[in-house]
């Protein structure tokens, strides 16, 4: 038989076999630890033990062989009713569990000292077990082992390392070839009878049973989602042509009828006989066509509907294969929450709902971290101690559930606890240690707002760190990977009775819904998931505050960006007098960005762009719409940290149209310079008040880029402002030999005559002082260096 080296070697095969095992084993023990009699669990513990057994023998890994020889032991004296396995003794056949999944690793040196000592461990449980009188059921005849190819080997990179096998092994691997392609339960050598098992005893799966699993690269699914994506893209191409053809039918029509009012017009007049003749066939031509027509464009839609049909069929079935079960991303969960609560001396009934929910694998591999996080912090900070919880009126076991459904096409996973509820006040004042917030500010903030600082990385209601909780990173781990996939977490919780933490996720990662716009005549796709909301706003309602436009939303005020600039691409010169603009981000870093028009809703097939392209900036894929253009989707996230680079340089453009650009061409221009928010107001609503067109600046430094960037009829500026004051602003303004003409007036609260010639000399044009000017004075000013708000642009 000539070696594949693609094929996995024997000892491979045994590392899958042991992590099968393995996971039989930890479900049977926990079910066994609830209930010490269940005799299906009893039964499949000792099976997959034995089973491990046999295998190990084969392989040559003593150790597997004398620590599930050891667990065996166990699991038949309590099937036989001489033993009792209470949580001790199953902590030990548990710490045996965690072992099983080593051995055979050549690189894990440790595994057999941990073996020896997890051997001694039961075998002194057994000490003081009655020996039994019967043949023991593992020397009763040989088992056929399983070696089952669990579901996540259809990910190439999750398959055992690749390694060629000798010539020893060659016998064997005739035996166990299948396995290599399917599940099948392969019988192996007996370790004693060194003969294979009855033929009887195999399972009768064969190479058309539908239940076998193959080993299937990844790369090759997700190409084969691709393509499936593609094709019925292009199935759905044909409705519009269909149309069209349509269209061609009427024309056709109306000719026909145009042929037959001339055949009528020309019927009282004494043609030509060879005339009347082509007349007659051009009429049977013109009839027949539209027949033929007729019969192709039914054909045409019959193939339609069944193109676009097996099209969506195959396209489901694609993406089927990227599904896998809730349970197989949560096998070890169950152990860990009766681990951490046995270690916090508490006792935590546990209900895992919704296993058989179709999770998309790149999320479920995602989920593992985040879903523990939460339970433990379930565990640690939400259920009492059982004292607490028989004071409390409640009982002494506390409950935690985790469930998994899909709803409204999304899939929402939920931890529930019926402990204690979070602290609100304890919260509050954490936040006020921790400098998050003020006492003041803490204090008015709501239920909602309270629970948002959960999720600041580093934030733990713990003051000290222990093996469970405290170190901050718990709540911000699951925010950050639901933020990844796009998803959205929400905490409730009822004091004294119990929280919940609500995750709702996307279905896959492979289709999102978008939201199209257009941008400079493109199309972009921007996920539903990161818009907060669509908006048509009326030019008048954007208002410039702090240099920059501002919109009400929510009862607050947010920034308005064009996506242009965010895209770097040509303004647009739409001057309608309503904006399109998507509402993107949270808290404090919400925006407003604003398109040229709406496209409408859309579900998209992601398409990784080349990775030879690198990231590029803003754009995190590519899709195909249904008239097989392509689309960008937007990076949300990019977006927003372009925003912020805008607005820390800034370098934010204005969403005005071309007619509203052109008149600001002829309208004097002032930049005022103030770092007070409340004089800046104050002016800049003045001077807009009188038709002048007014930009703002926070501070000298702020004020300064702006006379570089743009070009301005007059600046007002304070003195006394941070980075850079008012007198050297004016120093640089009239030493610049392009801006040296630009006159420059300063509004001070300093009188003095000393300020005041610092000013002057400083080369400033007019010093006005705010403790002595009322607003017909400061207009005066403006009027006496600039004119009338209406003029010829300042040169």
């Amino acid at each position: 038989m000539t070696d594949d080296p693609r094929r996995p070697s024997l000892i491979d095969l045994f590392r899958e076999e042991a992590r099968t095992q393995a996971r039989v084993l930890n479900d049977g023990l926990l079910t066994l630890d609830r209930s010490p009699r269940d005799a299906a669990a009893l039964e499949a513990c000792m099976r997959a033990a034995h089973s491990l057994k046999g295998a190990a023998r084969i392989v040559g890994v003593p150790v597997g062989v004398e620590l599930a020889h050891a667990m065996e032991d166990c699991f038949v004296a309590a099937q036989e009713g001489r033993a009792l396995l209470d949580g001790v003794w199953i902590d030990a056949l548990l710490r045996g569990v965690d072992i099983v999944e080593r051995i055979g690793n050549e690189e894990d040196a440790e595994a057999s000292e941990a073996v020896s000592a997890c051997v001694a461990s039961l075998q002194a449980h057994m000490a003081g077990v009655a020996p039994h009188g019967a043949v023991s059921r593992r020397d009763a005849g040989a088992m056929p082992m399983e070696i089952a190819v669990p579901q996540r080997t259809v990910d190439v990179a999750e398959t055992a390392p690749e390694a060629p096998g000798g010539v020893a092994d060659e016998a064997v691997r005739m035996l166990v070839e299948p396995v290599v392609n399917s599940a099948v339960p392969v019988p192996m050598l007996d370790a004693a009878a060194q003969t294979p098992a009855p033929a009887a005893q195999q399972a009768p799966h064969t190479a058309t049973d539908p239940a076998r699993m193959l080993r299937v690269r990844a790369d090759n699914l997700d190409r084969l989602l691709s393509l499936s994506g593609e094709s019925l893209v292009e199935s759905r191409w044909l409705k519009p042509f269909a149309q069209s053809m349509l269209r061609v039918k009427r024309v056709q029509r109306d000719s026909t009828r145009a042929l037959d009012q001339l055949h009528e017009s020309l019927a009282d007049l004494k043609l030509d006989p060879r005339a009347q003749a082509a007349l007659e066939e051009l009429r049977r031509l013109a009839g027949e066509s539209q027949h033929l027509l007729a019969e192709r464009l039914a054909d045409l839609e019959s193939f339609d509907r069944r193109s676009t049909h097996l099209s969506q069929q195959l396209y489901d079935a694609a993406l089927q294969c990227r599904m896998r079960p809730f349970g197989d991303g949560t096998g070890g969960l169950a152990r860990m929450v009766r681990d951490v609560a046995r270690s916090l001396g508490k006792t935590v009934h546990w209900h895992l709902v919704g296993e058989s929910t179709q999770v998309d694998r790149d999320i479920l591999d995602l989920l593992e971290a985040p879903l523990g996080h939460l339970l433990r912090n379930a565990l640690d900070h939400g259920i009492e101690a059982p004292a607490v919880r028989l004071a409390r009126g409640k009982p002494a076991d506390g409950t935690l559930t985790l469930d998994a459904r899909h709803t409204a096409g999304s899939l929402l996973i939920t931890v529930t606890d019926d402990g204690a509820g979070i602290d609100l006040d304890a919260l509050r004042g954490s936040i006020v240690r921790k400098k998050l917030a003020s006492p003041e500010t803490a204090a008015r903030l709501s239920e909602a707002e309270l629970l948002e600082f959960l999720f600041l990385p580093g934030f733990s209601l713990r003051d000290q760190v222990t093996d469970v909780s405290g170190r901050g990173v718990g709540l911000d781990a699951v925010h950050d990977v639901v933020k990844r996939v796009r998803g959205t977490v929400r905490i409730t919780h009822e004091p004294g009775f119990g929280t919940r933490v609500q995750l709702q996720l996307p279905l896959t990662l492979s289709v999102i819904r978008s939201l199209l716009v257009e941008v400079a005549g493109e199309p972009y796709a921007v996920p539903l998931a990161h818009v907060n909301r669509t908006l048509h706003v009326s030019r008048a309602e954007i208002e410039l505050l702090e240099g920059h436009q501002h919109i009400g939303f929510d009862g607050r005020r947010i920034g308005i960006v064009t996506a242009h600039q965010i895209l770097d691409t040509a303004a647009s010169a739409n001057e309608a007098e309503l904006v399109s603009l998507i509402v993107i981000g949270e808290g404090e870093g919400t925006y407003g960005v604003v398109v040229d028009r709406f496209l409408g809703e859309r579900m998209l097939v992601v398409q990784p762009l080349d990775p030879r392209l690198g990231k590029i900036r803003n754009i995190s894929a590519g899709a195909l719409m249904e008239n097989g253009d392509p689309v960008l989707i937007a990076d949300v996230d990019d977006w927003l940290r372009s925003v912020e680079r805008l607005v820390a340089g800034g370098d934010l453009q204005h969403a005005q149209p071309g007619a509203a650009l052109a008149s600001r061409r002829s309208t004097r221009r002032v930049l005022v310079v103030d770092d007070s928010l409340t004089v800046r107001e104050l002016e800049r609503k003045l001077l807009a008040t009188r038709g002048y067109d007014v930009t703002i600046a926070v501070d000298g430094m702020d004020g300064w880029n702006a006379v570089r960037g743009e070009r301005f009829d007059l600046v007002i500026t304070d003195i006394d402002m941070p980075r850079m004051d008012g007198i050297e602003l004016v120093t640089l303004i009239k030493r610049d030999p392009q801006l040296h003409s630009l006159p420059v007036m300063i509004v001070s609260y300093k009188d003095r005559e000393e300020d005041r010639r610092a000013g002057l000399d400083a080369g400033a044009d007019y010093y006005l002082a705010k403790g002595s000017f009322h607003d017909e004075a400061l207009l005066d000013a403006v009027r006496d260096l600039i004119g009338e708000a209406y003029g010829a642009t300042h040169g």
